[in-house]
């Protein structure tokens, strides 16, 4: 093949790749269209938002990001939802090279719980199918100020860090508060040692990004929108094993449920947490993104929620207020899910306890 022939086919795949990058972007609304039973129409709006934020954290992290001069970038936020987000906090991502050291620095601002861990598996948009290694706020050592460094490499370091594996390819933070509003918000930075002067690229390494943005992206459609039987209930709490599927927490215990109610209608959970640094319940489309939190209570975490006299949680879940401390809002939706989660609990929490009522009945209920 002739220089010339050369440029012209790699000028194609690059093409190819781009052109199928935004296929894949258009397939969120034909999977949209073609749900069965049909969607309602919020949970339909919210798949038009989440087509943007899949597209906008897969080119974030496949096609700006490089591991060489990596950048913690967000992939959660109020208008970044995808995956399993929260109102209580902040994920940041980066890719990195299993052959390289980084240098990490930070300050823990006022979280209660932050970490980051790293994940191997495929290094071509396939999602991660493993936990390498993750580092929380319980094994750094922070100065007067809060300010943290650790080290991720290849060879083993003395102090916390975490040792790169050969198939290492992504650093997720997870930053936890327990007031969005009022907190100061963690600060990250990684930086690789030795790092190159210079980026070098070229249309068959952008149209590998292409390409690997493309399968991410559809990895997120393949379980979405996602079914949880029966209405009502919350399964049993597990906690996450090293094999994981996706960019799971690697300290954390989690439930998951689902609610379907009529406008007069509550869900009742009571429940219990064992002892944890941070726990919190969201309600989430069937895309897994939370409601709008900004404008109403659709999450409740720990600190917020009222206890009862033996350390025990009521949670109630219905369209209006009932006058309960606890309510959460199903932000008009008739129904969703329910996800539950625990960082570093003592113990695998105990399954909670479900239970319709009307909702003006909810405080009969609670006597």
């Amino acid at each position: 093949m002739t220089t010339d022939e050369q440029a012209l086919a790699t000028g194609t795949e690059l093409s190819e790749a781009f052109s199928g990058l935004l296929e894949e972007v258009r397939a969120v609304e034909a999977k949209l269209r073609a749900a069965d039973p049909p969607l309602a129409e919020p949970d339909l709006l919210d798949g038009y938002r989440l087509a943007f934020s899949l597209l906008r954290v897969a080119v974030d992290a496949y096609v700006w990001n490089d591991s060489a001069r990596p950048r913690l970038v967000d992939v959660i936020g109020p208008f970044l939802k995808w995956g399993g987000d929260n109102s209580d906090a902040y994920y940041q991502l980066s890719p990195v090279d299993p052959a390289r050291t980084y240098r990490v620095t930070g300050n823990r601002g006022d979280a209660v719980y932050l970490s980051m861990t790293v994940y191997g598996g495929p290094d071509d948009g396939r999602y991660s199918d493993r936990i390498v290694g993750t580092v929380n706020d319980r094994a750094l050592e922070f100065d007067a100020d809060g300010n943290f460094a650790f080290t991720l490499s290849p060879t083993p370091q003395d102090g916390p860090g975490i040792t790169l594996e050969p198939d290492s390819v992504f650093a997720l933070t997870r930053d936890y508060v327990t007031d969005r509003e009022t907190a100061r918000r963690p600060v990250w930075t990684i930086e690789a040692v030795d790092a190159p002067q210079r980026r070098t690229e070229d249309s068959a390494d952008m149209t590998r990004r292409l390409r690997a943005a493309r399968t991410w992206l559809a990895a997120q459609l393949a379980f979405i929108p996602t079914k949880v039987e029966p209405a009502n209930e919350i399964h049993d709490p597990y906690p996450v094993p090293t094999v994981t599927y996706g960019w799971a927490a690697g300290d954390a215990a989690y439930a998951m449920g689902a609610f379907e109610l009529a406008p007069d209608e509550a869900l009742i959970i009571d429940g219990s947490s064992p002892e944890c640094v941070f726990w919190n319940l969201c309600l989430w489309n069937p895309f897994l993104h939370t409601y709008d939190f900004t404008s109403e209570r659709v999450t409740i975490n720990g600190a917020e929620v009222t206890y009862e006299p033996d350390g025990s949680w009521r949670i109630v879940i219905s369209d209006r207020d009932p006058g309960h401390p606890n309510w959460v809002s199903t932000a008009g939706r008739a129904k969703g899910l329910i996800w539950l989660r625990w960082f570093l609990p003592e113990e695998t929490p105990a399954r909670p306890v479900c239970r319709v009522v009307k909702v003006a009945d909810v405080a009969d209920a609670a006597s």
